[in-house]
């Protein structure tokens, strides 16, 4: 069985979540990744609804994105039809979950922090969410550990937008390491609107269908890999050459 995993943590608290994980489990361990900005959910969530599918039936999630570490917010296990997802109950892992039909929710016990040995309150990647995915994936899923739970999860959604005439209001979900600005527009919403082209104040963005289709250094937007609008430069960085980071953004198109 995979546990995979996805964070916001960069180097070296991955390796730690994996040494407590080994502790009592030899599932194969695989990183999604660890470079989500630092405490954007949205952007993990985004990830996650959009990497889960691509694994095999039986994965277990490992999410962790999570600016109300030590709070008051839950420490889930998901289980959906065909996988577990495991993190804090922030929206981070529903839009992945409920796309896969929830089928069981449990609250994670503090006891299960007896396996990494301490309860940070600062570090639940390790001292909650790696161990019970441990537990989970050796079928050690008791009420020493886990709490069946009636209650919904955090709702998130990724894909809400505002459309006005020629104007619409979107989120940037991700900036990938070229610059691209990937949007919350969605792929179907683009055929219904059929535009040629977006603006970006006075920037002109003509919609193709491959990066070669604008010369070397010109803005372009592209239906990119998580079938949503992109914006981006041919070669270039869209994000830095216009200054654009996560959160709310609005264009124009025709």
């Amino acid at each position: 069985m995979v546990i995979a995993l996805l964070t916001d943590f960069g180097d070296f608290y991955p390796g730690v979540m994996k040494g407590v994980i080994r502790k009592i489990s030899d599932a194969e361990i695989v990183d999604i990744t660890h470079s989500v900005s630092p405490q954007n959910v949205p952007e993990g969530a985004f990830l996650l609804y959009h990497s889960y599918r691509y694994f095999p039936e039986g994965t277990i999630f490992v999410a962790v994105v999570d600016p109300g570490v030590g709070g008051k917010r839950r420490a889930i296990a998901v289980r959906t039809s065909s996988y577990w997802f495991v993190g804090p109950d922030n929206g981070l892992i529903y839009p992945a979950a409920e796309e896969d039909r929830i089928q069981e929710v449990f609250s994670i016990k503090k006891s299960v922090s007896e396996i990494s040995g301490s309860l940070s309150t600062t570090f639940h990647g390790r001292d909650l969410f790696a161990p019970a995915a441990a537990l989970i994936q050796e079928g050690r899923i008791d009420e020493r550990y886990f709490d069946r739970s009636e209650d919904s999860i955090v709702k998130l959604e990724l894909f809400d937008l505002e459309i006005q005439e020629n104007e619409i209001k979107c989120l940037v979900l991700h900036i990938d390491r070229f610059g691209n600005v990937v949007t919350n527009i969605r792929k179907d919403e683009l055929e219904k609107l059929n535009p040629r082209e977006f603006f970006f104040g006075d920037v002109r963005m003509p919609l193709v269908e491959r990066y070669e289709d604008a010369e070397i250094g010109e803005p372009l937007s592209i239906v990119g890999s998580f079938d949503t609008l992109e914006l981006s430069v041919r070669e270039g960085n869209f994000s830095e050459k216009y200054n654009v980071r996560h959160g709310r953004l609005k264009l124009g198109w025709s």
